[in-house]
């Protein structure tokens, strides 16, 4: 069995990495870590986790790190990006295999970095050691890597829908333009007055209109890409009146020629023996897809392109479930390719609809 430490316990995609490896065949929960709720059980935090794991949050403070490589194989950080930032620089090198599921270390520009995490301070150099833990785009590298570095839940719909133009057709995107719609469950539990009930119920809320954080972490990895390129990536986010579940909507404006039945060939080539981002024709089911509902629960990302001659663009739609694919189940995931497990190990479950 593989050991499995998680800090970060009592936030939402600490209790989703509780709810995925508790029921994984090849891994057990060894530690649970927080900076508050020490000593509550998984159960106590979590109410949809009934079940006991033999386990309590315990402090992170102090020197921790022996005593987690004597405990765990792994160690997944749900923690906030400052948060992960200290504790990578106390654990690098020390335990076997730290994934880490914030933003400290997706960027892996200096520059950028701190234009865009100006709080999050990181050791030199140890950024450029983390593998960006997307596993359909850089399986490879994950195998062996003590160091990982997970995509954010909309970098990751938009980077496997843009992935195949980069990095199949070899295009280059001129200009891409991303609509994203998330629900509110992507904040986190912090209280924030925009957050009641009262003000989010059948909002269509505008939190960040004229740029994201993950606009910036997708255009840093796709740089790094061959054959094609990016130009300008802007991206407008607005938050729904659903809890779980993303839509990212890109519109991609190139010179190159393409037409749809090319986008379809190429991007079914493209995730051929992935088993988690699913192609879809936008009219082939009773509703239309991409959308969030059909994958709620499950690890897929739901994908579509098509070709709009009169706009003269590529409308790509990538849809998940933002605390599974976006965050814990895509941990998981990496965490298995990592151990040379099969990808899909403990990640079989299904979407629940409607949700």
């Amino acid at each position: 069995m593989i050991r499995v430490g998680v800090i970060g316990a009592a936030g939402l995609a600490g209790g989703e990495l509780i709810r995925l490896i508790s029921q994984h065949p090849e891994l057990e929960l060894t530690f649970l870590g927080g900076s508050s709720h020490v000593g509550r059980r998984p159960a106590e935090l979590h109410p949809g986790l009934r079940f006991d794991v033999g386990l309590t949050v315990e402090s992170v403070s102090g020197d921790i790190a022996d005593d987690l490589a004597r405990r765990c194989d792994v160690v997944l950080l749900a923690t906030p990006a400052p948060v992960s930032a200290d504790l990578a620089a106390r654990l690098a090198d020390r335990v076997p295999c730290l994934i880490d599921l914030s933003g400290a270390f997706r960027i892996r520009d200096p520059e950028l970095h701190r234009r865009w995490y100006p709080s999050v301070h990181r050791l030199d150099g140890l950024a450029d050691r983390f593998v960006y833990g997307a596993p359909e785009l850089i399986g490879d590298q994950l195998p062996g890597a003590a160091l990982i570095s997970l995509p954010g839940c909309y970098a990751t719909a938009i980077t496997l829908g843009l992935a195949p133009l980069v990095f199949g057709l070899g295009l280059t995107l001129r200009t891409v333009v991303v609509d994203g719609k998330s629900g509110s469950s992507g904040g986190g539990l912090q209280l924030r007055t925009a957050d009641l009930h009262a003000l989010r119920h059948g909002a269509i809320a505008p939190y960040a209109p004229t740029g994201h954080r993950h606009s910036a972490e997708v255009s840093d990895f796709l740089d790094r890409g061959k054959p094609g390129r990016i130009g300008t990536l802007a991206m407008s986010a607005y938050g729904v009146a659903q809890v779980r579940g993303l839509l990212a909507s890109c519109y991609v404006f190139t010179d190159d020629d393409v037409d749809t039945r090319l986008l379809q060939r190429t991007y079914v080539r493209f995730y051929s023996g992935h088993r988690f981002v699913r192609v879809r024709r936008h009219t082939e089911t009773l509703i239309p897809v991409p959308d969030p509902q059909a994958v709620l629960g499950s690890n897929y990302c739901d994908v579509t392109a098509m070709h709009d001659p009169d706009g003269g663009r590529i409308v790509v739609l990538a849809a998940l479930d933002n605390l599974v694919k976006g965050a814990a189940g895509q941990a998981v995931q990496a965490l298995n390719r990592r151990f040379s497990l099969p990808e899909e190990t403990g990640l079989t479950m299904q979407p629940v609809m409607p949700a």
